[in-house]
């Protein structure tokens, strides 16, 4: 076993002030490791960075077309949203499609990380709902996979027909059993994978070419809708949307709680997976940055880039005090 690896650090005054470690594997499409830093066997909950192998089952079972979902709302599937308008109001009407209600959500409430949406309801005095939690599209996704299958409404017990469906599409595309669950935010299991067993994934859906068998072309789909929609996975002022941004949609990334972040890079036929031990949200960021602007697909210096990497840090008179960069070795 390897021990975690010095990725991201912050200098203060000439002097290291904090370091943070962590563990990273860049895959091919065969599933052999390009390059690693720290353990790639370290397991690890992959939190939201994994929504869309969350989402295969939706997909190639032939639920989403038999629901007639739109490629947008493929692309909420996989989010982690910001409960703006444009995310509410889209699972607003998946749900009333689908003939169900908020009520029907298992993913539980809380306030809206978009500040307008925030505001409105902070000004209203009116409480969120579960249609406002960053979750609600991949719940929709659940809901809609649920109805196909004729299944019962708790389709986030493990047991649930859905949630087997997730285990073994998750188990498949990583490649490795899963020793186990936790229990997510949104109340969903978030089965438990290798940083090897993620990346793996990730290359996957990187060289899933559209033309093949039913796992293929919704792993395609799926990776094309995160890439021209990066607005409905995260949200205005959000890395996962402002660095898919930043790669012109050659490239779908996605983060996790805990400091997870994964990239499927279809053009190299690469897939990629961190995990930052300590959960500093700001390193995986910026470990996330330097991996993609090491192969190539980022500019270094497009401010998505400089807002996560070689940020320089600023008190509230404006004076610089430091800086947050990658720690030597590390891409």
């Amino acid at each position: 076993m390897e021990p975690a690896h010095p990725m991201v650090e912050l200098w203060r005054g000439g002097r290291l002030e904090s370091s943070h470690l962590g563990h990273a594997v860049i895959c091919d499409a065969s599933g052999g490791i390009v390059e690693a830093w720290g353990d790639p066997a370290a397991v690890i909950f992959p939190r939201s960075s994994c929504k869309m192998l969350q989402a295969l089952p939706l997909v190639e079972s032939g639920a989403a077309d038999a629901a007639g979902l739109s490629e947008a709302q493929l692309a909420l599937a996989c989010a982690s949203h910001q409960g703006a308008h444009i995310h509410t109001d889209m699972v607003t009407r998946w749900l009333a499609d689908l003939g169900l209600s908020e009520a029907d959500l298992r993913c539980g409430a809380h306030m809206p990380n978009d500040p307008q949406a925030n505001k409105e309801l902070t000004c209203s005095d009116t409480k969120p709902c579960q249609i406002h939690n960053n979750c609600s599209g991949k719940h929709s996704g659940f809901l809609t996979l649920t109805k196909h299958l004729k299944a019962g409404p708790e389709y986030v017990d493990p047991s649930h027909p859905v949630q087997m469906a997730v285990r073994d599409a998750f188990e498949a595309v990583t490649g490795e059993a899963s020793p186990g669950y936790g229990i997510d935010g949104c109340s969903a299991p978030n089965f438990a994978t290798s940083v090897h067993g993620l990346a793996r994934a990730m290359a996957r859906f990187a060289a899933a070419t559209g033309s093949g068998d039913a796992r293929d072309r919704a792993m395609f789909r799926l990776t094309r809708a995160m890439a021209t929609y990066p607005e409905l996975v995260a949200g205005e002022g959000r890395s996962c949307t402002e660095l898919m941004r930043a790669m012109g949609g050659k490239v779908s990334i996605k983060t996790g709680a805990e400091a997870v972040f994964v990239a499927i890079l279809p053009e190299q036929k690469l897939g990629i997976a961190l995990k930052i031990v300590d959960g500093a949200t700001r390193a995986s960021e910026a470990a996330i940055a330097a991996l993609l602007v090491r192969l190539g697909v980022l500019e270094a210096e497009h401010p998505a880039t400089r807002k996560r990497l070689n940020v320089i840090q600023k008190n509230w008179r404006g004076i610089e005090t430091g800086v947050v960069r990658t720690a030597p070795g590390f891409a």
